[in-house]
C-alpha cells in the first residue's frame, strides 16, 4: 500500500550545477523523512542524476530558468500532489540540511505561515562579505520599516511554508528572478504570519547568484524597484476600489 504524500514533508531544491553538493543533501533530507524533489534548471553537469541517484524526484527545466522560476517549479509539484507543508534550501552546501526539521517543527505550532532560517541568528554561521551584508541591511531596513516584521535575513532562501503560501506562491505574484525582501512584502500585505528561527550556514560551495559587481548593482537595483512595485500591484483576492 502506497503512503498518501500529504503525511510527507516536501523539501525543495532548485539547483544549477551543483553535482559536488547535491547528493549528500538528498540523503541527509531523505533520512529526516522528507520526500525531496530537486528542480534542475539545465544544469550542464550531472547534477539531475545525482540527486535521482540519492532519491530524489528530479524536474528538469529544458532551459535555464533562473532562481525563482526553479522554486515555483517545485512549489507546483507540492500545490499539484497536495503537500500541506514544504521545507526549501538550496543545493549549494551553505544551507545545512540538518536544520530543515527544526523549521518544520516551528511551522508545525501553528501559529506562523512561513518561517525564514536566518544565519545571524545562530552564532556559527560564516561571516558574509561586507558588501553583500550591506545589501541584506538595506532590504532588510525596507522590509522592516514598511512591514513592522523585525527580520534579520531577508534574503535567505531556507524556509517552511504552509500549504496556504504554497498556493500564493503558484500565482502570477510570485516573482520570477529574485524572490527575496519583494515576496515578503507581498506576504505581508496578504496577511500571512511570518517569523525567524536560528539556522547555520556556510560558504557557498559554488558562489553566490549575485556574485560579481554588475550582478550585485543589478540585484540592488531590481530588487528596489520590485519592491516599489509590489507596493501598487493588485494581488490575486484583491478587488480594486
Amino acid at each position: 500500500m502506497i503512503q498518501s504524500e500529504t503525511t510527507t514533508t516536501l523539501a525543495i531544491i532548485p539547483a544549477y550545477n551543483e553535482s559536488g553538493t547535491i547528493g549528500r543533501i538528498v540523503v541527509d533530507l531523505r533520512a529526516q523523512g522528507f520526500q525531496v524533489v530537486v528542480v534542475d534548471d539545465c544544469s550542464v553537469d550531472d547534477t539531475g542524476a545525482r540527486a535521482e541517484q540519492a532519491g530524489a524526484t528530479v524536474l528538469q527545466h529544458p532551459v535555464n530558468l533562473g532562481y525563482g522560476c526553479a522554486l515555483q517549479t517545485g512549489y507546483l509539484y507540492a500545490w499539484r500532489h497536495d503537500f500541506q507543508q514544504v521545507v526549501q534550501l538550496d543545493g549549494d552546501g551553505q544551507h545545512d540540511p540538518r536544520s530543515a526539521r527544526e523549521l518544520i517543527q516551528v511551522l508545525e505550532q501553528g501559529r506562523y505561515d512561513l518561517v525564514i532560517g536566518s544565519r545571524f541568528l545562530c552564532a556559527g554561521s560564516y561571516r558574509v562579505p561586507f558588501l553583500r551584508r550591506l545589501g541584506q541591511k538595506l532590504f532588510g531596513a525596507i522590509l522592516n520599516s514598511l512591514t513592522g516584521l523585525g527580520i534579520t535575513d531577508p534574503t535567505s532562501g531556507y524556509q517552511a511554508l504552509s500549504a496556504e503560501v504554497i498556493r500564493f506562491y503558484c500565482s502570477r505574484a510570485f516573482p520570477d528572478d529574485f524572490p527575496d525582501a519583494n515576496i515578503l512584502l507581498l506576504l505581508h500585505r496578504k496577511r500571512f504570519r511570518i517569523t525567524e528561527t536560528p539556522v547555520c550556514m556556510y560558504v557557498s560551495n559554488s558562489g553566490s547568484m549575485h556574485s560579481g559587481l554588475f550582478q550585485s548593482t543589478y540585484y540592488v537595483i531590481k530588487m528596489l524597484f520590485s519592491i516599489f512595485i509590489n507596493l501598487l500591484i493588485e494581488l490575486p483576492g484583491e478587488s480594486k476600489k
